[in-house]
């Protein structure tokens, strides 16, 4: 090992720096950078959920630097669960805007119905397992 400051040194075997702490020399890593998506509210969820709950799913993802990706991919699934869940619903239930144009308060009312139930689902299926 080559001393190149009274605090850290670089050992040219394995290609470390070592930061002096106290007594001992602890190696500098740091992880690599990876690409930052953005996370919606499934995702967030998700996150929370795995932190939780998955401890060491959560860890491991974090320190392969695949959290983040594979956060965004699970909030992307959902995104496309929740739509076409209430697209399925709003159709198969005859909520339509025929019946915004006639009733709105009405459609309101199913159309809150039909995004609760499909949350729900997708918390099931997809957030929380």
């Amino acid at each position: 090992m080559e001393n190149t400051m009274e605090n850290r040194i670089y050992d040219e075997k394995n290609g470390l720096w070592y930061e002096k702490q106290g007594d001992y020399y602890i190696p500098c890593l740091s992880l690599p950078e990876q690409e930052n998506k953005s996370i919606g509210i499934w995702g967030q969820r998700h996150l929370r959920y795995i932190k939780q709950y998955k401890r060491v799913f959560y860890a491991n993802l974090l320190t392969t630097c695949k959290l983040n990706s594979y956060l965004a991919d699970v909030d992307e699934q959902a995104k496309d669960m929740f739509s076409r869940l209430v697209k399925d619903l709003a159709e198969k239930e005859n909520v339509t805007e025929k019946l915004k144009s006639q009733n709105q308060m009405l459609w309101i009312q199913r159309m809150y119905n039909i995004r609760h139930r499909a949350t729900e689902v997708v918390n099931a299926d997809l957030i929380y397992t």
